[in-house]
C-alpha cells in the first residue's frame, strides 16, 4: 500500500486503495495498473490502450510510401536507385534509363506484392478478431459489444467454448466456489484443461444486479509478457484481497466445461499478455549472407577501380588524341577540359559496369531459398503419420546453413525421449519395488517376466497401466501403513483435474506427464483421486470415499523444484505432503530419518543408473496453532506490494523443513524411435552433440549410453562435479592432462604444458566424453573459466550437462557461438528450451507433449528427433551445395558479361560506348540467363539422397565451408575475366580482317555486338550444363529454352515489323539475320566457345583423375554397382537352373553378424570411402578397374568388393 511519506502508515485506512492523486500516472512508462469496475470515466484518466489490436503494417494511403521506404533501406536497392538517377543525366549516360529501371521495378514490385499480400491477410485477421462480439455489462444491462470497443474496467460475461476477449480477473462462474476451466493452446500450445478460481469474496457475484453495483478497484503489475505470473490486489468494501495468476483469464484462452463466468477487464488489446508475447524474433543471417555482403563491397571497390582506370584513360585520350578531332567529335557544351571529360566518363562507366552486381542476384537467392523450404515442407519421409504432423520450415533464410552445422545442443526429455511417462519402480520405507526375480533370485528381463499385476479388484483402475512386481500390491492389500501413506501422498499432492466421461469412465488432465503417471499409479493401487474443489480433495481409498480439506498448495516452480499441499483429514489432523527433486528434498528431512535416507539414496542411484526419472516423497505433521500462525504470515506475504514472490518463498521454505521421508518414485521416459541411429550417423558426419538437460546426472548418463552418445569403447568419460571455482578448474585441467597424456603414450608426440590451444586438444587421440553438473557449470561459465571449459568440452566427442536451467542452456550455446567459428543448432520441445532455440544459429522445435512454445520460437519443426538426420544430411547438404554452385556461376556469368565493356573501352577512346545492344543488357540477367541458374539452384544434387545418408562424411565440406568462400569467389572471378578476354579479342581479331560472302567488310559495330552477345549466351549456357550435376526436364527446358528465346528476341528486334512501329528504337533492320548467315561468324562463335570451355573441361577431368572428392568417389562407385547389377542380371539369365540347397553356404564368405553386433559397420562405409577418396587417382582408378574385371569373372563376390578398397 502506498502511503505519503509525511503520513504515518497507522493513519492510512486499511482497506482503501492508495489515492490516485497521491501517485502521478506514468503513461509513458506504466509502473502499476489501476482498474475500477463499472467506472469508465475513472479508467479513461489513465489513457489505457483500447482492446483493438493491429498487427498490420500498412493502409491504402501509407502502403506505397512506407513500403518503398522500407525497401530502399536495403543497400542494394538504394545503390540501383542511385544508378538510375545517374542514367537520367544525359551528359554521363550512354545507356537508356530502362536498362536499370526495368529490373529495379520488377524487384520492387515482386517484394511489394508479397508484402501487400501478407498485410492483407493480417488486416483480414485483425478485422475478424476485432469484430467478435462479447456481452459487456453497461449501466446494469448486458449489451453486445465488439471486442474493439471493450475497455479496461468493463465486466464481461463469457459462455462455454467462447474465447476470452481480454485479460480478465475472474469474478464468478456457474461452477461451485467460483471455479472455471480453460484451454490455453493459443497461448502455450497445451491442450489439457487448466482450472481458474475466483476469490471467495467475488465468487457469489453471479447476479447481474450485484455485479452492476460492484465497484472494487484492482491495483496490479504493469503489462508484461509473463504468462505464468500475475501479482495484484483487489480493494473492495474497505478490505484488500491478494490476486494471483490462478484468478486470471488471459486473452486467447477458451472457456471449457463451464456454462458461464464473469470477469473484470484488467489489460486490453496490445497490453494483454498474448500480444506482449507476439514480439518479433531476432533476425538470423547465414554465414553465406555475411560473406556475400563482404564480397559485394569488394566488387563495388573493384568497380570503382575500373571506373577510375577508364576515366584516366579517357582524360589522357581526350588530351592527346581527342583535341585533334574537335571538328568531327566536339565536346559537349558542359565539357571544357579533358579532366572534366574524364570525370564524366567515370560516372558513365560506373553505370555501364554496374552489372557485376546485378539486382537479380538478391531476388534469385530468395526464390531458391523458398524452393528449398517447400522441399522440406513436402518431404513425406519427415511426415509423422501417428500425429499427422509434417516437417515445417518456419523461415526461408537459413536453409543452406543446415548444411554447415558442427554443434547440436539437444534437450533430453521429449526430444531424445518420448515424454510419455510410465510408473516403473518405487522405494517405500527402504524397500524397493518394481523388479521381478526368478526362482534363482536373478532379476528377470522384460521378455522373461510373468503376467503383469492384476488390478481387477479395483473397478476404477486404468486398464492401460502395467506393473510387474506383485509384492507392492500385496503390501497395499495387507494394509501396510507406509505403503498407504505413500500412495495417499501421490493421490493428494498434485494439480491434476479429473473428468468423468459417459459411462462413469475416469479421465485425468495433468499439466505434466510425470504428474499424470504418478496419480494414475496411485489410482491403480487403490488410492483413486476422484474430484477437487478449491477447498477439498476427494479420494477413494481402497473403495472408501474420503474428503480432505485442502488448506494450501505450495506450487512447483523451477527454483523450488518441489510441490507441497497442506490438508486436514476427516479426523482433524493437519499434514503437509511434499514431493520434489532429490537434490532439494533430501536436505530438508528430519535428522531421525538418516538410516532410511541411506537406503533410499541407494535406490535413487540405482533407478538413475537405469535411466529413470526420480522424485522423493516426504510428509510433516503440523499442529493447529502453528498452522494458524503460519497461514496468517502467508496471507500477509501474499498481500505485499513488493517482493511478494521472495516473501512467499521464505514462508514456504520455513514449513517445508524437518520432514519425514516416505520413499521415492522412478518413472521411465522411453527413447524415441531411431534416436541411437540418428546420433551415430550425425557423429560420423563430424557433428558434435551436446545434451543439456534438467535431469540428474545418473539419469542423463544412462540415457547417453542408451542413445549411443556414450559408448564402452570410449577412452574415458570425465565427470565434473566440483562445488567451487577451484574444484571445477582443477577437474577440467585434470581432464585435459589425461587427454594429452594418452595421446603422448600412443605416439602422437604431444607434451602437456598446462594451457593448450583448443586446436591441439581437438587433435588428441582417443574418444572422450564430458559430463558436468549444473552447479559446476555455473562456475565453468564464469568469465575467467569459460575458455577452459570450452576447450575441454570441444575436445570431447560428447558433452552432457545435467541439472541445467533454461538460462544456462542459452549461455552454453552462446559460449560456443562466441569462440567457435561454427554453426550451432539447438533442438528442444518445451518452453524451457525456447531461450536455447532462439540463441543458436538454427533453432529446431519438436512438436511433442509439452505444447508448441518451442515450435513457435523455432526456425524448423517436426515431430521426431530422427528426422534431424534427414534435415541436415539431405536437405541441409543439398541446400548448401545448390546455393554455393548458384553463387559461383552467377558471379562468373556476370563478370564474363560485364568485363567485355572494360576491354572495349581501350578501343573506343574510353568513350563509355557499350559493346552490346541496350536491350540485350536489359534482358541478359532477367530473361536469357535467369531461369537456368534458378533451376540449378533449386534442383541440383551431387549424389542421391540415399547416398547422402549412407556416407555422412559427404557433409564435411559444408562444415569446412569449402564450396563457396573467398578463394572460390576469386576463382570464379578469374574464370569470368578469362572468358571476357576471349569473348572480346577472338571476335575482334577475326572480324577486323573478315569479309562477307559478297566481299564487303564484315567488321561493323552491330555485327560485332551480335557475334559477342551470341558467343556469350552460348558459352554461359554450356558452362551451366557442365555445372549441373542432376538433370531434370526443367533444367533442359530452361537451358535450351533460354537459348531459343535469345535467338527469337534477337531476330525480332532486327525485324521490319518493330522498325515500322518504333523506327527510332530499332534502326538496324536485318542485321542479326545478315550477320548470323555468315559462316565466318559461326566459326568465330564455335572457336570462342571451345577456347572458353575446354580449359574448364580439362581441369575438371584432371581433378577427377588426380584428386577426386568424396562425392566423385561415391558417384563412381554407384556407377560401378549399376554396371555390376546389369552383369548379374545377364548372367542369371544364362545360368543353369539346378538345386539351390547349398547355394548360400558356398557363395558367401564369412558373415557380417559379429560386425553388426559390434556396431562398427555403422562407420565402415563412410570411413572407408573418406580414405578411399584421398588416395592418388591412378591407384584409385586402377583398383576400381581391377574390381570391375574381377567381378565379371567372379560374380558371387561382386557385391562385396567395392567396400574393400
Amino acid at each position: 500500500m502506498t502511503v505519503p511519506k509525511e503520513m504515518p502508515e497507522k493513519w492510512a485506512r486499511p482497506g482503501a486503495p492508495p489515492s490516485w492523486s497521491q501517485k502521478k500516472p506514468s503513461w509513458g512508462t506504466e509502473e502499476e495498473r489501476r482498474a475500477r469496475a463499472n467506472d469508465r470515466e475513472y479508467n479513461e484518466k489513465f489513457q489505457y490502450a483500447s482492446n483493438c489490436i493491429k498487427t498490420s503494417k500498412y493502409n491504402i494511403l501509407t502502403f506505397l510510401p512506407v513500403n518503398l521506404f522500407e525497401q530502399f533501406q536495403e543497400v542494394a536497392n538504394t545503390y540501383f536507385l542511385f544508378l538510375l538517377i545517374l542514367q537520367l543525366i544525359p551528359q554521363i549516360s550512354s545507356l537508356s534509363w530502362f536498362t536499370t529501371i526495368v529490373p529495379l521495378v520488377l524487384v520492387l514490385t515482386i517484394t511489394a506484392v508479397k508484402d501487400a499480400t501478407d498485410d492483407y491477410f493480417r488486416h483480414k485477421s485483425d478485422n475478424q478478431v476485432n469484430n467478435r462480439h462479447s456481452q459487456v455489462l453497461i449501466n446494469g444491462v448486458l449489451q453486445q459489444e465488439q471486442w474493439m470497443n471493450v475497455c479496461v474496467g468493463d465486466i464481461i460475461k463469457l459462455e462455454n467454448n467462447q474465447f476470452v476477449a481480454a485479460d480478465l480477473l475472474l469474478l464468478s462462474s456457474s461452477e461451485p466456489h467460483g471455479l472455471c476451466y480453460i484451454e490455453t493452446s493459443e497461448l502455450d500450445g497445451e491442450t489439457n484443461m487448466k482450472v481458474r478460481q475466483a476469490i471467495p469474496v467475488t465468487s457469489e457475484l453471479g447476479d447481474i444486479s450485484k455485479l452492476a453495483k460492484f465497484d472494487g478497484e484492482v491495483i496490479c503489475e504493469p503489462p508484461n509478457n509473463k504468462l505464468d505470473k500475475f501479482s495484484g490486489t483487489l480493494y473492495w468494501k474497505e478490505n484488500k484481497f491478494p490476486l494471483s495468476n490462478q484468478n486470471m483469464l488471459l486473452r486467447g484462452c477458451v472457456l471449457r466445461n463451464t456454462e458461464w463466468c464473469f470477469g473484470l477487464v484488467i489489460f486490453a488489446g496490445p497490453d494483454t499478455k498474448l500480444m506482449q508475447n507476439s514480439g518479433r524474433t531476432k533476425f538470423k543471417r547465414t554465414s553465406i549472407d555475411r560473406l556475400m555482403n563482404t564480397l559485394v563491397l569488394w566488387i563495388f571497390g573493384f568497380l570503382v577501380c575500373m571506373g577510375v582506370i577508364l576515366a584516366i584513360g579517357n582524360a589522357i585520350w581526350e588530351h592527346e588524341v581527342g583535341t585533334r578531332f574537335q571538328a568531327y567529335l566536339p565536346w559537349d557544351e558542359a565539357v571544357d577540359s579533358a579532366f572534366f571529360s574524364g570525370f564524366l566518363s567515370f560516372w558513365s562507366y560506373i553505370i555501364i559496369l554496374n552489372t557485376v552486381v546485378p539486382i537479380s542476384l538478391y531476388v534469385s537467392v530468395e526464390v531458391i531459398r523458398l524452393g528449398h523450404s517447400y522441399f522440406i515442407n513436402w518431404d513425406k519421409k519427415m511426415f509423422c503419420m501417428k500425429k499427422r504432423t509434417p516437417a515445417e520450415a518456419r523461415t526461408t533464410t537459413l536453409n543452406e546453413e543446415l548444411g554447415q552445422v558442427e554443434y547440436i545442443f539437444s534437450d533430453k526429455t521429449g526430444t531424445l525421449t518420448q515424454n510419455i511417462m510410465v510408473f516403473n519402480k518405487c522405494s517405500i520405507n527402504g524397500h524397493s519395488y518394481g523388479d521381478v526375480f526368478d526362482v534363482l533370485g536373478h532379476k528377470a528381463e522384460l521378455g522373461e517376466r510373468p503376467e503383469p499385476v492384476d488390478f481387477s479388484f479395483n473397478p476404477l483402475a486404468d486398464k492401460k497401466f502395467l506393473f510387474w512386481d506383485p509384492s507392492l500390491l500385496e503390501a497395499v492389500k495387507m494394509g501396510d501403513p507406509h505403503t498407504h501413506e505413500f500412495f495417499r501422498l501421490l493421490s493428494l499432492c498434485h494439480t491434476v483435474m479429473s473428468e468423468e466421461k459417459n459411462g462413469g469412465e475416469l479421465f485425468y488432465k495433468a499439466q505434466s506427464p510425470d504428474e499424470g503417471a504418478l496419480v494414475t499409479a496411485a489410482r491403480n493401487f487403490g488410492f483413486v483421486f476422484r474430484s477437487r474443489t478449491p477447498k477439498t480433495i476427494t479420494v477413494h481409498e481402497m473403495g472408501t470415499a474420503i474428503t480432505y480439506q485442502l488448506l494450501a498448495i505450495l506450487d512447483f516452480n523451477n527454483i523450488r523444484k518441489r510441490m507441497s499441499v497442506i490438508v486436514r483429514n476427516p479426523d482433524g489432523k493437519i499434514r503437509l505432503y511434499c514431493k520434489g527433486a532429490d537434490t532439494i528434498l533430501l536436505d530438508r528431512l528430519h535428522p531421525s530419518t538418516q538410516d532410511l535416507l541411506n537406503s533410499t539414496t541407494d535406490h535413487l542411484n540405482e533407478y538413475a543408473g537405469d535411466g529413470l526419472r526420480t522424485l522423493v516423497l516426504a510428509y510433516k505433521d503440523l499442529d493447529e496453532e502453528y498452522y494458524e500462525e503460519w497461514a496468517r504470515r502467508r496471507l500477509q506475504a501474499s498481500l505485499a506490494q513488493d517482493n511478494r514472490e521472495d516473501r512467499l518463498a521464505s514462508i514456504y521454505e520455513e514449513v517445508e523443513s524437518d520432514m519425514m521421508l516416505l520413499g521415492a518414485t522412478a518413472i521411465e521416459d522411453k527413447l524415441q524411435q531411431g534416436v541411437p541411429e540418428t546420433i551415430a550417423l550425425l557423429t560420423l558426419a563430424n557433428i558434435k552433440i551436446w545434451v543439456l538437460t534438467g535431469d540428474k546426472q545418473e539419469t542423463a548418463v544412462n540415457i547417453g549410453y542408451s542413445c549411443k552418445m556414450l559408448t564402452d569403447d570410449m577412452t574415458e568419460v570425465f565427470i565434473v562435479t566440483g562445488h567451487t571455482v577451484l574444484e571445477v578448474r582443477e577437474e577440467l585441467r585434470k581432464a585435459r592432462k589425461k587427454m594429452v597424456d594418452s595421446s603422448h603414450t600412443v605416439g602422437n608426440g604431444f607434451t602437456y604444458q598446462g594451457n593448450l590451444s583448443s586446436s591441439v586438444l581437438e587433435a588428441v587421440a582417443g574418444e572422450y566424453a564430458l559430463v558436468i553438473n549444473g552447479h559446476s557449470l555455473a562456475h565453468a561459465l564464469e568469465a575467467d573459466m569459460e575458455l577452459e571449459f570450452l576447450e575441454t568440452a570441444c575436445a570431447c566427442k560428447a558433452v552432457i550437462c545435467c541439472r541445467v536451467t533454461p538460462l544456462q542452456k542459452a549461455q552454453v550455446v552462446e559460449l560456443v557461438k562466441k569462440y567457435k567459428k561454427a554453426v550451432t543448432l539447438a533442438i528442444g520441445d518445451g518452453a524451457n528450451d525456447v531461450s536455447m532455440i532462439k540463441t543458436a544459429h538454427i533453432g529446431v522445435g519438436i512438436s511433442g507433449q509439452e505444447g508448441i512454445q518451442a515450435v513457435l520460437a523455432s526456425d524448423y519443426s517436426f515431430s521426431q528427433f530422427k528426422f534431424l538426420q534427414r534435415l541436415l544430411l539431405v536437405h541441409g547438404r543439398w541446400s548448401y551445395l545448390r546455393m554455393c554452385k548458384f553463387l559461383c556461376y552467377f558471379f562468373y556469368k556476370n563478370f564474363a558479361f560485364t568485363m567485355v565493356h572494360f576491354w572495349f573501352g581501350f578501343f573506343c577512346g574510353f568513350s563509355a560506348q557499350t559493346v552490346y545492344d541496350q536491350y540485350f543488357i536489359t534482358l541478359y540477367n532477367i530473361v536469357y540467363t535467369s531461369l537456368p541458374v534458378l533451376a540449378m539452384g533449386v534442383f541440383d544434387q551431387d549424389v542421391p539422397e540415399q547416398r547422402s545418408m549412407e556416407y555422412p562424411k559427404l557433409y564435411e565440406p559444408g562444415q569446412l565451408n569449402l564450396l563457396f568462400n573467398k578463394r572460390e569467389f576469386f576463382i570464379c572471378i578469374a574464370q569470368g575475366i578469362y572468358t571476357s578476354v576471349l569473348m572480346f579479342f577472338i571476335p575482334y581479331g577475326v572480324l577486323s580482317e573478315a569479309t562477307r560472302d559478297d566481299g564487303t567488310q564484315l567488321a561493323d559495330y552491330q555485327s560485332f555486338a551480335v557475334t559477342v552477345a551470341t558467343s556469350l549466351v552460348i558459352v554461359v549456357s554450356v558452362q551451366i550444363g557442365l555445372d549441373t550435376g542432376y538433370w531434370t526436364a526443367i533444367n533442359h527446358f530452361f537451358i535450351w529454352g533460354s537459348l531459343a528465346v535469345y535467338f527469337a528476341i534477337l531476330f525480332a528486334m532486327h525485324s521490319n515489323g518493330l522498325f515500322d512501329m518504333f523506327p527510332n528504337q530499332f534502326r538496324f533492320v536485318g542485321n542479326a539475320q545478315n550477320t548470323l548467315a555468315q559462316p565466318t561468324v559461326w566459326l568465330t562463335i564455335v572457336l570462342t566457345t571451345a577456347v572458353c570451355i575446354m580449359p574448364v573441361v580439362a581441369f575438371r577431368f584432371l581433378r577427377l583423375s588426380l584428386k577426386p572428392d568424396l562425392s566423385d568417389t561415391v558417384r563412381y562407385t554407384q556407377l560401378v554397382r549399376k554396371k555390376q547389377k546389369a552383369q548379374h542380371r545377364c548372367m542369371r539369365r544364362v545360368g543353369r537352373t539346378g538345386s539351390r540347397r547349398s547355394g548360400y553356404a558356398f557363395s558367401h564368405q564369412e558373415g557380417f553378424g559379429e560386425l553388426i553386433m559390434s556396431g562398427k559397420n555403422m562407420r565402415l562405409s563412410s570411413l572407408a570411402l573418406s580414405s578411399f577418396s584421398t588416395r592418388s587417382s591412378s591407384s584409385w582408378i586402377e583398383s576400381l578397374r581391377r574390381k570391375k574385371s574381377d567381378s565379371a569373372n567372379s560374380p558371387s563376390s561382386a557385391a562385396e568388393k567395392p567396400l574393400k578398397g
